[in-house]
């Protein structure tokens, strides 16, 4: 029978604090039947209001989530009320039942099904002449937008303040016809800058960023292979899982989840996991994506720590990696926290390896929140160093710390770090 996980890891999963209040509520022994549990699932019926019962089932080995109940929410409350119970040993194994069943083995067909499309996609993209086409669109896409970069700063960056979107998004759809998706996006994104004093600043440090990228995808074969690596991810070309699985540099570390972030774009949601290694200090990011209606991966819970071997993408600063290999189960854990000026330190070299890392995780130990004379929000470490703070709404943070020292993890970026989740001596693990 596989190990039962810790009640701090069940309720990782939760979307937000409100579904883990209410999924305590649900995780009544008296509230469910026809509960039972095997090596790969866990399944239940849960009276609902009136005479209403949801179906749900847990496959623990995604883990992914089925609830018959109208939620929109992944996981839903009965699906985190019925893990809870599990993880409460309230939960005993039996024989799957047929919905349950059923379930399980259209997830491991579409699964299948999957990883074959993926087999047939990698296949193609082999083949040299399709390869050949590809290069030279992109070399055409890539010197139209040259020319269109030029333009703007010639034109100057006074009529862009006033601009519409489609200036940038008419720009980013040459750029997806000529199969350069990436820097698509990163063009797409150009309008959404905040029109803040200094705006124009940024625009121009943007755009000088995306020349830099044209003007080293155009001198790539004088790169070293690194650095050609990032150039040709920044662009758009991916890397095979398989190739990463089977040629990608591996370490093998305690990792610890410090930090996840979901984003919605288009018909296409993505989750960010960023992981820091115990024993090599290395950062990793482990994304995942789902198409609506179906669920994110969850097997990375922040807050616990999983003896695994990862295998990192090619590039010059190597950061997205995949999970080859566990060696038993997550356990819980916290990060060990850096100071500001050994994070800065760190980002830096990290910077000056890959100049386009938009992001970067942070661990910092034994920070306090203080304001400044603005109300601006800070991370200052006991050396007197400060991190600006970059959320919508600070008071879980600041109730949590009540002016205490917490260990706190984010996502680093030009505008700030945003918080991702804090541990605090008495209240543990927190997810911001």
């Amino acid at each position: 029978m596989r190990d039962r996980w810790a009640r701090e890891q069940v309720l990782g999963l939760a979307p937000d604090a409100s579904s883990a209040k209410a999924a305590g509520g649900v995780a009544k022994p008296a509230k469910w039947g026809g509960t039972g549990c095997d090596d790969e699932a866990v399944w239940g019926e849960c009276q609902g209001s009136g005479k209403s019962v949801y179906r749900a089932c847990a496959d623990l080995a995604g883990p992914a989530f089925r609830c018959s109940c109208p939620s929109r929410k992944f996981p839903c409350k009965h699906a985190l009320a019925l893990l809870l119970l599990w993880s409460d040993a309230a939960v005993d194994a039996g024989p799957r039942p047929a919905w349950a069943a059923e379930w399980v083995e259209e997830r491991r067909e579409r699964a299948d099904r999957a990883d074959r499309r993926r087999a047939s996609a990698a296949a193609k993209t082999r083949d040299p002449k399709t390869a050949e086409r590809r290069e030279r669109r992109v070399d055409d896409g890539l010197a139209e937008l040259d020319q269109w970069l030029r333009d703007q700063v010639a034109h100057g960056l006074a009529a862009a303040e006033k601009a519409p979107y489609r200036l940038w998004d008419d720009a980013a759809r040459r750029l997806v016809d000529a199969q350069a998706g990436a820097l698509a996006g990163q063009v797409r994104g150009l309008a959404a800058i905040p029109r803040r004093p200094g705006w124009p600043g940024r625009l121009l440090a943007e755009y000088a960023l995306l020349r830099l990228l044209v003007r080293a995808h155009q001198r790539r074969d004088e790169l070293p292979a690194g650095l050609r690596d990032t150039v040709r991810s920044r662009v758009g070309f991916t890397v095979p899982q398989e190739e990463v699985l089977s040629g990608g540099e591996r370490v093998r570390d305690l990792w610890a989840v410090i930090g996840s972030r979901d984003t919605a774009q288009e018909l296409l949601s993505t989750r960010r996991v960023w992981l820091r290694g115990r024993r090599t200090r290395r950062p990793a990011l482990v994304l995942s994506f789902a198409a609506p209606g179906t669920s994110l991966d969850a097997s990375l819970v922040v807050g616990t720590e999983v003896d695994a071997e990862l295998a990192f993408y090619p590039g010059s600063q190597p950061l997205r990696a995949l999970v080859a290999d566990r060696y038993g189960p997550a356990e819980p854990g916290m990060p060990e926290g850096s100071s500001v000026r050994g994070f800065l330190d760190e980002h830096a070299a990290a910077l000056a390896r890959d100049p386009w890392l938009d992001r970067w995780p942070a661990a910092l130990g034994s920070v306090r929140l203080a304001r400044d004379e603005g109300g601006g929000l800070y991370a200052v470490d006991e050396a007197g160093d400060a991190l600006p703070l970059r959320m919508g709404d600070p008071w879980r943070l600041l109730a949590l710390s009540g002016g205490g020292p917490v260990t706190l993890s984010g996502e680093w970026s030009p505008r700030g770090l945003r918080p991702l989740a804090a541990w605090h001596e008495d209240e543990g693990t927190v997810v911001l």
